[in-house]
Order: C-alpha cells, then structure tokens, then sequence
C-alpha cells in the first residue's frame, strides 16, 4: 500500500538527490583533502603558464597581416630547446625584461650577410622570396653580417617606414620561443 503520492512517482526523493549532488560539486565539503587539491592545481596552472606557454596578448602592427593587433596567443616555450631558429620562422623575442616581448620574423641565420635594396630583401647576395610580405616598401639597408649565436629578424608589416620598426639581430638567448598558433 502507498503511504503517499511521492513515492508512486519519486519524483521529490530523485529531485533531492540530484540537487545534492549538484550542490556537492559546486560547493564541495572544505576538507583538508580539498584544499590540498585546490593548491595542486593552482601551482600547475602556475608553472605551465609561466614555464611552457607564456601568454601573449600582441600590440602594434609590426608582424600584420600574420598577426593583428590585439590577438591573444601564446609562446611555446620548448620550440627551441633542441633546435635553432630556421629562416622564415617566426619567433618571440624578449626585449627589456620578461614583460616586453617582440614577434618578429626570422630572415637570415648567423653568419650570413642581410641586407635591404629597394625593399627587397636579399642574404648572400640573393633576393629572397617572401610571401608573407603583402605590401611594398621602400626600405634601403646597407649590408651587415649576422654575428654567431644570433639571427637577423625582422616584421612582416614593411609598409611602415624603416624608422619606426624594431628589427635586428637577436641573440639565440633572448629568443623565448615561437607563437603558439
């Protein structure tokens, strides 16, 4: 025999069920258990975001049309662990400190002679192809030779003038990394 309509349908015993188990996840018991849980999870977050990929959120518009101003992205900090920077790879570059950071294109590797003629750009002596380039310049840049350990980089957006660019040799050191994405 049914003592109420409750139990025919269980409808208020299941619904108090779930809305505990819904209460217990989201405001789980505060045990020591917890809260170590809590910290651990805290320090990883912590060291994979401050030792593998470091935040970027990109300001000017040196490396445009690949990168946009504003974009968020990250640096993959074991790109270069056992390797170097190729030509054409695109790298982040610390510049003052750990809080500046530069994305800039690499085009000529150590040893190597880079320089600019009409705005274009040639290493060795030979004109280099560049797809990534969409607008034409006129920058003029007497020859130089890239120092060992170092790579020559530059950014994509050359329609700016040459004055208002940051672009050079980096040493291997102050490359962080390459961009996520």
């Amino acid at each position: 025999m049914l003592k109420n309509k409750e139990d025919l349908t269980g409808n208020k015993q299941q619904g108090r069920a779930t809305g505990d188990k819904v209460r217990q996840f989201f405001l789980p018991p505060f045990t020591i258990r917890f809260f170590i849980r809590i910290v651990l999870i805290a320090l990883a977050a912590y060291l994979f975001f401050s030792y593998l990929f470091l935040p970027l959120r990109i300001k000017g518009n040196s490396m445009e049309p690949t990168f946009r101003s504003g974009e968020i992205n990250f640096c993959w900090r074991l790109r270069y662990l056992f390797s170097k920077p190729k030509r054409q790879d695109v790298v982040v570059v610390r510049f003052a400190g750990n809080k500046v950071m530069l994305l800039k294109r690499v085009v000529a590797l150590e040893g190597e002679v880079v320089e600019f003629r009409d705005g274009k750009l040639f290493v060795n002596e030979r004109r280099m192809e560049e797809p990534y380039v969409r607008y034409p310049c006129n920058w003029t840049l007497s020859p130089r030779q890239v120092e060992e350990d170092c790579v020559y980089v530059v950014g994509d957006n050359r329609n700016m003038p040459i004055e208002n660019h940051y672009f050079g040799q980096a040493s291997l050191k102050r490359i962080m990394g390459g961009p996520l994405w």
